[in-house]
């Protein structure tokens, strides 16, 4: 990309979030009718509250997990436990992932709802009948059955009332991230009761979070074929209703999903909200009776996943739970972002590198849009070969701007040059270098792949600093002078490439493009090492094809 084209590719991609704005995103009457339905919905409800007791001894995760009873349960992907208090999944630690690139202490997503961080699902009924206890968080379930839960066989809990009611729970879990929970109410009463399922995502304070624009972690859930997002910090402000006939909510992180899925066929009410502590929940819209010797049944789905490309696209598809693909941030140009992963993974499993991979779907990429590049090239070699003429119609009419503008369209219609030509490549390849961003950035496979040398993680920075000659000096510069080599090679490369194109005639546009190399070094060495190398690698590419292209109109000219 030379530095004229940079400064193109900035101003649209600006205009593109503009765009999306002012035709994509929700008006602000659709908001306000958005909140009249919905207050509307909170005035007309009569579904019970999901409220429960949430006055807890902080402790420790350590103690938290020695206090109660509890059932292990592992299987190739996930180990952790489910306490016999609350009958809560709170204990969850990924077996494949490493919370830090050279620790083998691995990644733990959630804790009992009595640790500072707690971070927890539970599901059950609830009545709107005051008369009738119902288990809570504080209720002590009993297992039957397996004392342990694995991938070949579920585990069964049993609570009874004194009321002639019994709960029953039956949890199993796949080979990776899905846990399905059928509960059961059994009633051997002389009496009719109407109960309401729910299903509750707790989590106590607010994570660490990445805090860049073009990454969603917080709520999340799809309804109704609708995508919804709510940042943490909107839900501490205002909480968040909507009824839905189907769809799935959650909480997000970067890598990570805690989603349920309500039983299908019932509609429901979703609330974010925080109260103290941060709730994603459901609770089905109309109660269900359940008469003397009779009983009810009802499925969840609770998903807790890494973002595993290939496994939320298997439960998307197996559980038929529409756009659950949505829960890795594609963003909103999915129609590309996602094909270009699958590209990249398909030369992954190929070289079995990701900066290969790069480099591969970097020259696919190149070949796609040669034609393209190659009439920008001739165009950009015209505009080079008529600098002297340019230059000699600039001093004939430097006191007339009107007749030097009139002379240069004549110029450029009698030599067939469109001097905007050069800016239609970089527009068409702009989706295309944001995808490999996004894609860079939000997917789980990129996160700890190395490359070869110091990159061990395409999805981090370039550890390397110019200011210590790249390690060669013992001493580590604080995080603003980390510019590393490959920041430095791509900015070498656009340097070069910079002067392959025709100068500005205003020399203090020539000043301003001679620094933009460097300015691009300096914002670009913050960003994932293995964007660097697709950049770098793309300047290379496009060099070379420059150079062939202005070599052939040289030799055309003489």
């Amino acid at each position: 990309m030379d530095s004229k084209n940079v400064i193109a590719a900035i101003s649209l991609s600006a205009a593109v979030i503009i765009l999306y704005s002012l035709f994509f995103a929700p008006t602000q009457e659709q908001l306000q009718q958005n909140k009249i339905k919905q207050d509307k919905i909170e005035k007309n409800s009569d579904t019970p509250s999901i409220d429960q007791n949430e006055n807890f001894t902080k402790l420790t995760r350590e103690e938290s997990l020695k206090e109660n009873n509890r059932i292990i349960f592992e299987n190739n992907s996930v180990i952790g436990s489910i306490s016999l208090k609350g009958a809560t999944i709170d204990d969850l630690t990924f077996k494949e992932y490493n919370a830090e690139l050279n620790d083998n202490k691995k990644v733990v997503l959630l804790s009992p709802r009595n640790v500072e961080d707690g971070y927890l699902v539970e599901s059950g009924f609830v009545t709107t009948n005051k008369n009738i206890d119902i288990p809570d968080s504080s209720t002590i379930w009993k297992i039957s059955g397996n004392k342990k839960l694995t991938n070949y066989k579920p585990i069964k809990l049993t609570w009874s009332n004194s009321q002639g009611i019994t709960f029953e729970k039956q949890i199993s879990l796949d080979n990776n991230f899905l846990f399905t929970v059928k509960e059961k109410v059994i009633n051997s009463s002389n009496k009719t009761y109407n109960f309401y399922s729910y299903g509750q995502i707790i989590r106590n304070k607010l994570p660490k979070i990445t805090g860049f624009y073009i990454l969603h972690e917080g709520f999340l859930s799809v309804l109704d074929d609708q995508l919804i997002e709510e940042d943490y910090d909107d839900i501490q402000e205002k909480k968040f209703t909507q009824t839905a006939e189907e769809g799935f909510l959650g909480i997000s992180d970067k890598y990570w999903i805690t989603s349920v899925v309500p039983p299908k066929g019932k509609q429901f009410k979703t609330t974010f909200d925080y109260k103290d502590k941060f709730r994603a929940n459901y609770i089905t819209s109309n109660g269900t009776e359940v008469g003397p010797g009779s009983f009810i049944e009802e499925e969840i789905k609770i998903i807790i996943a890494a973002k595993r490309v290939n496994i939320i696209d298997g439960y998307a598809k197996d559980l038929e739970i529409n756009k659950f693909d949505l829960v890795i941030d594609w963003g909103f140009m999915y129609f590309i972002t996602k094909p270009l992963f699958f590209a990249l993974d398909y030369f992954f499993k190929m070289l079995g590198n990701y900066g290969l991979a790069i480099i591969a779907v970097t020259i696919c990429i190149r070949l796609a849009f040669f034609p393209l590049a190659n009439f920008s090239f001739k165009s950009m070699g015209k505009m080079k070969l008529l600098a002297p003429e340019m230059a000699r119609l600039k001093e004939l009419y430097k006191d007339d701007k009107m007749k030097l503008q009139q002379a240069m369209m004549a110029l450029y219609k009698k030599e067939k040059v469109n001097p905007m030509s050069g800016c239609l490549p970089i527009l068409i390849q702009i989706p295309f270098f944001f995808a490999f961003y996004k894609i860079l950035f939000v997917t789980l496979e990129m996160r700890h792949m190395p490359f070869y040398g110091w990159i061990h993680d395409l999805s981090d920075r370039d550890p390397t600093s110019l200011f210590n000659i790249f390690g060669l000096i013992p001493w580590d510069p604080p995080s603003f002078l980390l510019i590393g080599a490959w920041p430095v090679a791509m900015g070498v490369t656009m340097w070069i490439q910079q002067k392959l194109n025709p100068a500005p005639p205003d020399p203090i546009q020539a000043k301003i493009f001679m620094f933009f190399p460097v300015f691009l070094t300096v914002i670009l060495a913050p960003f994932a090492s293995g964007l660097v190398i697709y950049w770098t690698f793309n300047n290379i590419f496009t060099m070379i094809q420059q150079v062939i292209v202005q070599r052939k109109m040289t030799i055309k000219s003489t």
